[in-house]
């Protein structure tokens, strides 16, 4: 066993926060190290953000291919190899992967690869390695940034636990060995909405399972609405309210019993992929005694915990649990153990589903600000009819803003159409840079744009809109 102590920083998973917490604290001159038991890039670039994005985009051309006469095209026969669209996933995650391993050299961060634990140790807890070459490493540095993500939750009291073949998490629906021909999907969050997407857009039977009054529920209510109509019109199908009681295995796939308003009905697949939340990765941090609240660990602002020396940053410390967050708060703990003051670490926090049509929001729904006590003007704009969306053929959904009324801050923003997702960013700087509606009033938005509608929805929260 070999004793080290030359790191300022050891971070534990590098994943997007993790990583990225390594490389700020290496750019400020930290020595640092970073243990990963799997892939660099974690979840995200592995077995989530990257790779799902690889699959919809495959989707999304596919589904275009149905209605192309509508341009003036025409194609024979379109057709898929369903192993080649995998194959692209996965090729894209190992390039992005690669990708980090060129960023970790450069920086002249550390690698070590293998599992973690923590022990108790002064200034910070010593990380104990169990290597993948065999043999383990003891690391006592001066801060330990614990970035070990989460992994989705199973629930074995009514069988959504996976088994690789007929019962189904992201990771599984990421590697199919062929397509199926029909899927339940429990959950109607990003992850369930996405996947949902996707085979629908290849030909699959989906239906989708939501045990609350309605889908996408982080969501503002229009827009959940709206993404129900659009989705149900390509023919994905819901059942909302509804509790999953048991998911049972068959000859020919899987059984789902729900309960809806009190009746018990059957649903049938061939799939069920289960995404039904998360459980952070806390497993051997045990010997420390960290605080933890219902499985997260309990940080500080500046991601510290109650054990000296140890930070804790993205999935594992709580919701949001998106890949973004995790870096925006491993670049600030990394600040911060190097002695700056960072601004924003409360910056907003987009939320972002890449299904078709995209979901995009920040900040405040119309409903939450309201229940908030704050006083609000809400407008809202539709594609329809701005000129870049009818030339491109992508007029479904609108965008929809939140001022508080007294102050004219923006407080909230959200979005549904073609690439939101890359719109949502104009207004998550608008919010951090606290904005109001004459600022955004006052910016000029290029002709001919699909943003164009970010400013008159803004416009008509003060009944100032041009265009409808």
């Amino acid at each position: 066993m070999n004793m080290s102590t030359e790191f300022d920083v050891v971070v534990i998973g590098a994943g997007p926060g993790g990583y990225v917490a390594a490389i700020r604290a290496s750019q400020l001159g930290l020595k640092t190290a970073i243990v990963e038991r799997e892939n660099l890039g974690g979840i995200c670039l592995n077995w989530g953000c990257i790779p799902t994005k690889a699959l919809l985009k495959s989707g999304e051309i596919f589904e275009q291919l149905s209605h192309l006469d509508s341009y003036g095209l025409s194609v024979e026969k379109p057709a898929f190899d369903f192993n080649k669209i995998i194959e692209r996933s996965r090729g894209v995650a190992k390039t992005m992967s690669g990708g980090i391993a060129y960023l970790m050299k450069k920086h002249k961060i550390e690698v070590i690869e293998g599992e973690a634990r923590l022990d108790k140790g002064v200034p910070a807890p010593k990380v104990v390695v169990a290597l993948k070459a065999g043999g383990s490493r003891t690391i006592q540095a001066k801060n330990v940034i614990l970035a070990s993500g989460a992994r989705a939750r199973n629930i074995p009291a009514i069988g959504a636990v996976s088994d690789g073949d007929k019962v189904w998490t992201y990771r599984d629906a990421l590697v199919p060995k062929t397509m199926p021909k029909s899927l339940v999907v429990i959950g109607s969050g990003a992850i369930g909405i996405e996947f949902a997407s996707f085979y629908r857009a290849l030909g699959a039977e989906v239906t989708v399972v939501e045990a609350v009054d309605r889908i996408m529920p982080v969501e503002d209510a229009e827009v959940s609405k709206a993404a129900q109509k659009a989705f149900e019109k390509r023919g994905i199908k819901f059942r909302i309210g509804a509790k999953v009681t048991m998911i049972d295995k068959t000859a020919t796939g899987v059984s789902v019993s729900v309960e809806v308003a009190g009746k018990a009905e059957q649903l049938t697949a061939e799939k069920c992929i289960v995404a039904i939340g998360i459980v952070p990765n806390t497993e051997g941090t045990e010997a420390v005694g960290l605080n933890l609240d219902r499985g997260h660990v309990v940080t500080g602002k500046h991601g510290e915990t109650n054990v000296p020396g140890l930070f804790a940053i993205g999935d594992v410390a709580g919701a949001p649990w998106l890949a973004h967050k995790a870096s925006h708060e491993g670049i600030h703990t990394a600040e911060f153990i190097a002695g700056f003051k960072s601004p924003n670490v409360h910056s907003p926090i987009p939320g972002c589903t890449y299904a078709n049509p995209q979901v995009a929001s920040v900040g405040y729904t119309e409903a939450g600000a309201k229940a908030a006590g704050i006083e609000v003007k809400a407008g809202r704009f539709p594609f329809k009819v701005n000129g870049k969306a009818v030339a491109a053929g992508e007029t479904e959904g609108f965008i929809k803003t939140v001022f508080d009324a007294k102050t004219g801050a923006l407080i909230g923003a959200h979005m549904i159409g073609h690439e939101v997702t890359e719109m949502i960013q104009g207004f998550v700087t608008a919010i951090t840079l606290e904005a109001t509606e004459e600022d955004i009033f006052g910016i000029v938005y290029a002709h001919p744009t699909m943003s164009e509608a970010m400013h008159e929805a803004a416009l008509d929260s003060y009944g100032r809109v041009l265009h409808t």
